[in-house]
């Protein structure tokens, strides 16, 4: 029997992972060019890691985490989310004493076990941001522009929106607003019965269509923030406004983590169906605290690689794989020693090369330039060595010149890479 892949789990082949590596390419480089510096950190921790900072009522603690007992006794679990891990690293290795504000990027997979879907998998593939050691509103206005900026030079769209959560001084008045509306609406799913008794901000975040409509009567948030988080959201919309980014409130939007302060914001998209967020984040002000370090504030987003390759794909973007520069195809036990060694001095002089070791007949080896998308073939058999000349043809017009074969096969690359390259 064939073994296959998990259910929930995707590989990701030759003519797919160009599109991703576009993608990841697109986002290094606006990384960069913020001024924030990459971070890689392990698939694995301790599970107390993702209690502690995404909370033990979260749908992701109670039903989705990957979590096992190693051999030793320890309680570990496949990172469901980056934040996280970012903020153990950066504790752990002293990164506020070298840094005062420490912006960092990790791309990497995530894991969580729920239903496959259209753009949702058991192993998912994240972008994630963390900006650590700043609280001002600018910066929030700013990891959304980074966002948005993401989408724009992959040639994509997103609506942006955006909310305030408040803060531990503003929130529990609403908590207790959020209780007693819900304590009044029965009509209501048996998750969100639950979720109103341990965490009564959860329900906000439920899928069921049915709930949304009922939660359209709800308290709004944003009529009990405080002075503090009025003004700090106030000042986050001056500076979307500043950089002229679009952007609606919602002040129904929740995140699924519990660690969120003030701002959140979304990124989505009527292209995905039911998973319309391309990329979501938000400001944690009493995360590393919380998680043993110092009581400095944090911001970040996250945004999903396969929602973005299937979009990409969606709209006819996905890219090709790259063609080799030139293949050799000798023919003839001289030729193949020739232009094994040739191949290898090719890829020296920077070319991209490759040939056919079986010695097949000239018009096999000329099939299998084309499927590898070649630009050029350099043609060689026996009578052309014995007489110190070739052949270069060019694959996509099918003109061919005569190529001279004279000197060492490393002269015969660096000329053939002058005239190819």
């Amino acid at each position: 029997m064939s073994i296959n892949a998990l259910k929930g789990f995707k590989d990701i082949v030759p003519g797919e992972v160009e599109t991703w590596q576009f993608i990841e390419k697109t986002a290094r480089d606006i990384f960069h060019r913020f001024d924030l510096a990459e971070i890689k950190v392990p698939i694995l921790e301790k599970t107390d890691l993702f209690i502690r900072s995404i909370g033990d009522t979260t749908d992701i603690v109670e039903k989705e985490m990957y979590t096992f007992i190693d051999r030793n006794g320890a309680s570990l679990t496949l990172r469901p989310e980056g934040t996280a891990s970012v903020l153990r690293a950066y504790i752990e290795n002293g990164l506020l004493a070298k840094k005062t504000v420490q912006k960092l990027y990790t791309i990497g997979p995530m894991f969580r076990h729920e239903r496959p879907q259209k753009g949702r998998l058991r192993q998912f593939h994240q972008m994630s941001v963390e900006v650590l050691g700043s609280d001002h509103p600018r910066v929030d206005a700013e990891m959304m522009a980074m966002a948005t900026l993401i989408m724009r030079e992959l040639g994509l769209s997103a609506s942006l929106e955006i909310n305030s959560l408040g803060c531990p001084q503003c929130r529990p008045a609403f908590n207790k607003a959020l209780l007693d509306f819900l304590h009044q609406t029965e009509s209501i799913c048996d998750d969100c019965r639950r979720r109103r008794e341990t965490n009564p901000l959860r329900v906000l975040d439920c899928k069921s269509a049915h709930c949304q409509e009922q939660y359209l009567r709800s308290p709004s948030i944003l009529d009990f923030l405080c002075s503090d988080c009025t003004t700090h959201f106030a000042r986050v919309k001056e500076g979307l406004e500043l950089l002229a980014i679009p952007y609606r409130v919602n002040s129904f939007m929740v995140r699924g983590l519990d660690y969120y302060t003030r701002t959140t914001f979304e990124l989505v998209t009527g292209d995905l169906g039911a998973q319309s967020a391309v990329g979501a984040g938000g400001r944690y002000d009493g995360l590393v605290k919380q998680l043993g370090g110092p009581d400095v504030p944090g911001i970040g987003f996250a945004m999903g690689m396969e929602r973005l390759a299937l979009l990409l794909e969606q709209q006819g973007k996905t890219l090709a794989a790259p063609g080799l520069d030139l293949y050799v195809v000798a023919l003839g036990s001289a030729a193949q020693s020739k232009g094994f060694a040739l191949t290898q001095a090719l890829r020296h002089a920077g070319l991209t090369a490759t040939m056919d070791y079986q010695d097949r007949s000239l018009k096999n080896q000329m099939k299998q330039a084309g499927k590898a998308m070649a630009r050029f073939a350099l043609i060689m058999g026996e009578e052309e060595l014995a007489r110190g000349e070739a052949v270069l043809r060019n694959m996509e017009s099918s003109g061919q010149v005569p190529f001279v074969l004279t000197g060492e096969v490393g002269t015969w690359a660096r000329e053939l890479a002058a005239k190819v390259i």
